[in-house]
């Protein structure tokens, strides 16, 4: 099976950007009806944009997106204006920008944590707009995998009872499959152990097998390596496409971190 793979980067200009990868089953097309995500209102400074053919059934679809925030001394700032993009099944995607240029809304919005100003969402056939609060809880639990930068692990609870935590809002506690999703991210011997006891980069592992907990069929990662040094960003890097390959479940990763960005080209 090919991945698509494209890197989207965020200028200092604040416009929005396509550069395709370079791997097996990627289809570069330059057209006016190819997909570009746009920052701030910008435009793409190509002759074209650069983009995949459209999915035949994507998994994930967006049509004129936008989020605004009040700016502090007052005014409204517009932070995404995300014209048309989709993503298809089993696809891997990153995001490039540096701080405040919209990954993490995108993100949000996609999760339905945040609600945009206006335009759609629809993932795995379902528009985010139609499901209320509760449905987008619903779909989350049950869709989404979601990687923090900062890990979010309950420190109450050891490494198998906070992926055990994140499948309790989803199709229900499973701990051997719990157990076996922590085996398989190299922490079968530290299944009892507490986010303290464990090393920055252990901790990274146990969020990867939590987000995998309830078989998604998207995975959200938001600065994943943020908190790694080199040699543990990459491994934690590749373990996060390699599971992600394994389950099906398609990635959709932001970073501004060129290092992790080259591993998509």
């Amino acid at each position: 099976n090919c991945f698509q793979e494209v890197i989207l980067s965020i200028r200092s200009s604040g416009v929005l950007g396509a550069e395709l990868g370079k791997r097996p089953g990627a289809m570069p097309v330059k057209s006016p009806n190819s997909y570009g995500l746009f920052a701030g209102g910008g435009t793409i400074d190509a002759g074209g944009r650069l983009g995949f053919v459209r999915p035949s059934m994507p998994l994930l679809e967006i049509t004129n997106l936008t989020k605004t925030y009040a700016r502090p001394g007052g005014g409204m700032h517009r932070v995404l204006d995300v014209r048309e993009f989709a993503l298809a099944a089993g696809a891997q995607l990153a995001l490039r920008g540096e701080s405040g240029t919209g990954k993490t809304t995108f993100l949000n919005l996609i999760a339905g944590i945040l609600a945009p100003d206006s335009g759609g969402i629809v993932l795995d056939g379902r528009d985010l707009a139609k499901l209320g609060e509760a449905g987008c809880d619903r779909l989350r639990a049950e869709t989404i995998g979601y990687i923090f930068q900062t890990f979010n692990l309950l420190q109450g609870h050891n490494a198998l009872e906070n992926v055990e935590l994140g499948m309790a809002f989803g199709r229900g506690v499973d701990r051997a499959h719990a157990a076996a999703l922590l085996k398989r991210v190299g922490l079968g011997d530290k299944l009892h152990h507490f986010p303290r006891q464990l090393s920055t980069g252990q901790q990274q592992r146990v969020a990867v097998a939590r987000a995998l907990a309830n078989r998604p069929k998207l995975v959200l990662a938001d600065e994943p390596t943020g908190n790694l040094d080199r040699r543990h960003g990459r491994e934690s890097l590749e373990l996060i496409r390699e599971v992600c390959r394994e389950s099906g479940a398609a990635l959709l990763l932001v970073s501004h971190d060129e290092r992790v960005l080259a591993a998509f080209e």
